[in-house]
């Protein structure tokens, strides 16, 4: 059967989908020893199928791991400035090999639920902006955020000249340091957001930890440790994603 070279290479760990795009712009893939284009389609049983002269091989069992990600480790496979990364987190026989990456992204100083597998589309299926897969944040800021400012939160706030989608925001506690406690639920994902909509409201972030995505509860698990997922919070993660897309 044949399929997208895209969705083959995202399938084997190669890369996700998008990367695998690159990938075939940059004339790195090849089909049969001829360099393919950007949409072609391929059968794996039958074509050679090579990146970088290498052929790609049999997909790998899908693994699905939910991370406590720490404070100061950064959410990509490597990092050119030698910090720690979420990969280092896991045991040698993950790091390399697999195509383990993470599902989305939590800056550097942002802590809690992160996920990571080898599965292109699961990943694709959680962090397209059309799946709007919710995830929830506990949030500390500085002051006491005004019942208007919340409301702009809640409506949408206006980044890079388009405004952010509505979200749940609620206070969970006035803290004696002169900080609020605030609940937010997002259904997208732009970069830094929750701290640049804070700091554009004028409540500055001074902690932010996520507990949720989707169905999936962060819970007990401890900081700087992680563990497989079960196939019912697979299934329920791909569930949650398809109603959200509806």
């Amino acid at each position: 059967m044949t399929e997208r070279l895209q969705k083959l290479l995202s399938q084997r760990g190669i890369a996700s989908r998008r990367q695998a795009e690159k990938l075939i712009l940059g004339g790195r893939v090849t089909v049969n020893g001829k360099v393919a284009e950007l949409g072609q389609r391929a059968d794996a049983s039958v074509d050679r199928i090579c990146v970088d002269g290498v052929k790609i091989g049999e997909p790998p069992r899908c693994a699905y791991y939910l991370l406590h990600k720490p404070k100061g480790v950064v959410s990509t496979c490597r990092d050119e400035r030698g910090r720690q990364t979420v990969l280092d987190l896991l045991k040698p026989s993950l790091q390399k090999g697999t195509g383990i990456h993470p599902v989305g992204r939590l800056d550097a100083a942002s802590t809690g639920a992160l996920l990571l597998t080898n599965d292109g589309d699961f990943t694709y299926q959680l962090t397209h902006p059309r799946h709007g897969m919710p995830k929830v944040y506990q949030v500390r800021v500085k002051g006491r955020p005004s019942a208007a400012a919340l409301q702009q939160w809640r409506e949408g706030v206006l980044l890079d000249e388009r405004l952010t989608y509505p979200a749940d925001v609620c206070v969970l506690k006035q803290l004696p340091t002169g900080q609020t406690l605030l609940r937010v639920t997002l259904r997208e994902g732009r970069n830094r957001q929750i701290r640049r909509v804070a700091e554009s409201l004028g409540y500055p972030v001074t902690a932010l930890h996520r507990i949720q995505i989707g169905s999936l509860l962060l819970g007990s698990l401890p900081r700087g440790q992680y563990r497989l997922l079960a196939d019912a919070e697979v299934a329920q993660l791909r569930l949650g994603a398809g109603s959200s897309s509806a």
